[in-house]
């Protein structure tokens, strides 16, 4: 530092100091100093840096997390419009094969659609009207439900009901000394409506969805068609046909397969708790036909409503508890039986990518997305399977065979071996 500098320097702190503070002015320490750069330091190449960030490469990253962003938030606020479509082409899937087979006994499409649909609607209709009577007299007395069940897991939920006591009190101790304003709290939407919506919400959507399904029914292999026509390459022609085929016939197997297994687990529940002197069977064997469309959560949900139910319904602990415990054994013998001998191969997804495929569609879509959500990973692994770039997502959703497992120890054994 030069003798000029250091004369400069104590003015600049005298100045600094008498000058009125300003939000603007930038806080520097007058006192402070840097050390001189290194002579044999490479010099910054800021055209190297510009020319890397507009590479290919670059601009292909930035644009796939864009478009991956753009994609979340269309789910996400065009849900409403999403969810119907999404069923109805599932409802496709599933109903297309028999269209086509009364193709084949002279039906024409639009006649054997509208035939399918209206007895769909019939037994949709039907199913709403016998089980509604049931379901709101269990609606009406739920809360008194869940206070005898309260009362008999008290000796369990005591400690935790003691802790929620101690940590209101202190909150309202802290209220009182800083004289906090009371807080005025508004009546949000009840649970159900969150999880369900409103009655006009799933009558409007149940109305599209059977609109859309005729339409697609009665057009049959149109959009295919048109999709064949504008593709410009014979190649392309031929995947876009592998990949609907294919769809369609992993979906349809599904859907098909689990609605024949959950309407006999349905009815193999309703029988035993028939057996066990439960009240309102129907209604529990179709929650359970219900639920067991939705991987994991479902049961889950299952055993918690048979438990409270079970609980209100006994007075002794050990057969309420027979309730769940019997649906549960069911439904492991279901899972870990029946369904892998049905299905087989044909829905091949690791559990790890079912689970983290249902938080995501429960998470943008609700309740809707949960039963949305493995059929529609199925399609979409399919998608990626035939499309070369895709390969690996498809590779990371699949299961992992017998194949692949005994090379992976056989490589592990040799990099464990001393060389």
């Amino acid at each position: 530092m030069t003798d000029q500098d250091q004369g400069i320097v104590p003015k600049a702190a005298e100045r600094a100091a008498h000058s009125p503070a300003s939000s603007l002015a930038p806080m520097i320490d007058p006192m402070a100093s840097a050390a001189p750069v290194d002579s044999t330091a490479p010099v910054p190449d800021i055209r190297r840096t510009v020319a890397s960030t507009d590479t290919p490469r670059a601009r292909s990253i930035e644009a796939t997390i864009l478009t991956a962003l753009a994609m979340l938030y269309s789910l996400y606020l065009a849900r409403e419009f999403l969810i119907p479509i999404a069923f109805a082409l599932l409802l496709n899937f599933l109903l297309s094969p028999l269209v086509r087979r009364l193709l084949r006994w002279g039906i024409k499409p639009p006649l054997s659609a509208a035939f399918v649909v209206v007895l769909l609607i019939g037994a949709v209709a039907e199913g709403i009207y016998q089980l509604a009577g049931p379901a709101q007299r269990w609606a009406l007395t739920a809360p008194q439900s869940f206070a005898r069940a309260e009362q008999k897991l008290r000796t369990i939920i005591r400690p935790v009901q003691q802790v929620t006591k101690n940590v209101e009190r202190a909150a309202d101790a802290v209220s009182a000394q800083n004289g906090a304003a009371p807080v005025v709290v508004q009546a949000g939407p009840s649970v159900s409506s969150r999880l369900f919506g409103t009655t006009q919400r799933i009558a409007a959507g149940l109305l599209e969805i059977f609109i859309l399904l005729y339409f697609l029914l009665a057009g049959g292999d149109l959009f295919l068609q048109k999709l064949i026509k504008v593709l410009p390459h014979f190649s392309d022609k031929v995947k876009a046909v592998e990949i609907a085929r294919a769809t369609e016939a992993a979906v349809s197997a599904y859907l098909s397969t689990a609605f024949l297994v959950n309407i006999v687990e349905g009815a193999v529940v309703a029988f035993v708790l028939w057996l066990l002197g439960m009240p309102n069977v129907m209604l529990w064997g179709t929650l359970v036909f219900c639920f067991e469309f939705v991987p994991y959560l479902g049961a889950l949900a299952a055993v918690i409503v048979f438990t409270v139910a079970g609980l209100t319904t006994f007075t002794e602990v050990p057969r309420a508890l027979l309730i769940p415990g019997s649906f549960l054994t069911i439904n492991l013998l279901q899972a870990n039986l029946v369904t892998p001998m049905l299905l087989g191969h044909r829905l091949t997804l690791n559990p790890v990518a079912i689970f983290i495929g249902l938080s995501f569609f429960f998470w943008i879509w609700g309740v809707p997305g949960a039963f949305l959500a493995v059929p529609l990973l199925a399609s979409f692994k399919i998608f990626c399977d035939h499309i070369e770039s895709l390969a690996a997502i498809g590779e990371f959703l699949g299961q992992r065979d017998e194949e692949e497992r005994r090379a992976t120890a056989r490589l592990s054994m040799i990099y464990r071996r001393p060389a």
